[in-house]
């Protein structure tokens, strides 16, 4: 039976206007079908180094220093409201007041402090790999350590390679401070893996993986459920600093067949399909309701050498490989002409930094087989281990370069494999693999340099090495002498794409998304989704 306070309560509530009892929220749930979500099965950018998780990051967590991505990706105010140079190793951060983070703590100088501490990038807080103790203790904060995974410390150490720490001068500005010169400082703070956590959210959670899976940031978006391989559910953070959200609930389904992504948007199923090829666009816009959008996107197809196996060793047989190619057919053939061929691997945002005359290997059949005939090649076979179309035509690009290497004498074997460690695997001989790099930032020192460099993924997994090639890094990265730095840009792209090469480039990535015609939304010439109200609806139209 009900109280008589109770039938109070309830009478004077139904003499209330509606939205004083609950406020409708109107805002749509959107669906987004995806090929994958993370490589890794986790949000971690430090950890999630893939072309697809970056799709999803920047809604969770962000960086102090954000990128336009429509007006030439430059560098624009995100966490951090100002910043500026103190010397050639220290850069200055004010930081936005009042920013929230999902758990509903204030944003502050000890969140920054706290991840690019080395209990957050290396899961202690003990000098590592030579470099300086932090400046302040404010760089300690931090949990006790959690074991973290192997991956982490070296991703860390590629992307600061001479942090000394992060110093809290007040709770709203900190001060990155190198043990080098280097000029692209604010880039690496703008770069994935530069994402802020809140120290609390990652203090209170059991162990680096569920802090991974349940990331804490101040982004538009919140994790819900994030269930590994099948679903990314992500709500809106209501009191996100640049604006209430325009989606009330954003769902990112693995759907691995493209035909199943197509048939799910046509049917209304899912609002957004995720890597189209481009011979299914005309079939998408073949119905009225239906457009796809994208185009080329800053990264790069490659084919990757490994030096260590006896065949490849020889530098006049990767040589001949890249000459093999003839890449303008390719494009024709699998990418409808929708994208282009890079000047080697760096892009145009480099500005003045960019090689403007530089071109890749051309395509030379009769100079592939006379590089064949000094090295003495005997028609080894040479392995090429291979996903599953992971990158849109991956699949029918292998048979068609296969087919291209084989004509001029090459015998090289395809191998499918299910994942990643597969194709890296040392445990059998390796030989050639699909990769892509992008930019962290616009320098080379955030592209080439940093996949194929000293500290890069290339030289990790001993797929290759080059004596002058890490000495002409080391300078890059740590003269301010710009004129010299290019010069010896000049000479690295020699180096790493002619004499003795790394990879050679195959063509400019792309990515295309198919979405209901009726939704304003752009596409970013990146892999990352941008679902803040500043790209949805009426803020494109007007």
């Amino acid at each position: 039976m009900l109280s008589r306070r109770t039938l109070a309560g309830l009478a004077g509530a139904a003499s209330l206007p509606r939205f004083a009892i609950a406020q409708a929220d109107n805002r749509p749930v959107i669906t987004v079908a995806v090929q994958k979500i993370a490589i890794t099965n986790t949000l971690d950018l430090l950890r999630e180094q893939s072309n697809v998780g970056e799709r999803t990051s920047t809604l969770i967590n962000e960086r102090l220093i954000d990128l336009d991505w429509f007006n030439g990706i430059t560098q624009v105010p995100g966490l951090a409201q100002s910043w500026r140079r103190i010397d050639e190793a220290t850069v200055e951060l004010s930081l936005r007041r009042g920013v929230k983070f999902h758990n509903g703590d204030e944003f502050t100088a000890e969140d920054v402090a706290f991840s690019f501490s080395r209990t957050r990038m290396f899961g202690d807080t003990r000098p590592d790999n030579g470099q300086s103790l932090p400046v302040s203790s404010a760089y300690l904060i931090g949990a006790g350590s959690k074991e973290l995974p192997a991956e982490i410390p070296p991703v860390a150490r590629r992307a600061f390679p001479a942090l000394r720490g992060v110093e809290i001068v007040d709770r709203y500005t900190v001060r990155f401070v190198n043990a080098t010169p280097d000029v692209t400082l604010e880039g690496r703070i703008a770069a994935n893996g530069s994402e802020i956590n809140s120290r609390r959210g990652y203090d209170e959670t059991d162990s680096w993986l569920a802090y991974a899976r349940k990331p804490v940031g101040t982004g538009p978006y919140k994790v819900r459920e994030f269930r590994p391989d099948t679903m990314l559910i992500l709500d809106a953070h209501d009191e996100y600093w640049g604006g209430r959200p325009p989606i009330r609930t954003l769902r990112f389904v693995e759907v691995p067949e493209v035909s199943s992504r197509v048939n799910g948007l046509l049917s209304g199923e899912y609002q957004f399909a995720c890597d189209i090829p481009p011979d299914q666009i005309a079939e998408v816009q073949r119905h009225p309701g239906f457009e796809v959008v994208g185009g080329p996107i800053l990264n790069i197809r490659f084919t990757d050498f490994d030096k260590s196996n006896v065949v490849l060793a020889d530098p006049r047989i990767r040589q001949a490989f890249s000459h093999a190619i003839d890449r303008t057919a390719i494009i024709e053939a699998l990418w409808s002409g929708r994208t282009t061929i890079p000047a080697g691997l760096q892009f145009d945002f480099y500005g003045d930094m960019k090689i403007a005359d530089w071109r890749v290997p051309e395509f030379d059949q009769v100079r592939a087989r006379e590089l064949l005939r000094q090295a003495g090649y005997k028609g080894e076979a040479i392995p090429y281990r291979l996903l599953n179309n992971y990158y849109t035509n991956q699949v029918a690009s292998a048979q068609i370069l296969v087919e291209m290497w084989r004509q001029v004498g090459l015998n090289v074997e395809l191998s499918m494999v299910e994942n990643w460690t597969q194709v890296r695997d040392r445990s059998r001989p390796r030989g050639v693999r699909d990769w892509s790099g992008g930019a962290a930032f616009g320098d080379p020192v955030g592209g080439m340099l940093n996949t194929f460099g000293p500290n890069g993924a290339g030289q990790a997994t001993g797929e290759w090495r080059n004596t002058e090639f890490d000495q002409l890094c080391v300078t890059i990265q740590t003269s301010t002498d710009r004129a010299l730095r290019k010069k010896l840009f000049r000479r690295a792209l020699e180096i790493a794409e002619r004499e003795d090469p790394a990879y050679t480039v195959l063509h400019q990535n792309a990515t295309f998304t198919a979405k209901r015609r009726d939704i304003a939304w752009r596409a970013t010439p990146s892999f990352v989704m941008d679902f803040r109200s500043s790209n949805w609806g009426n803020a494109i139209r007007d």
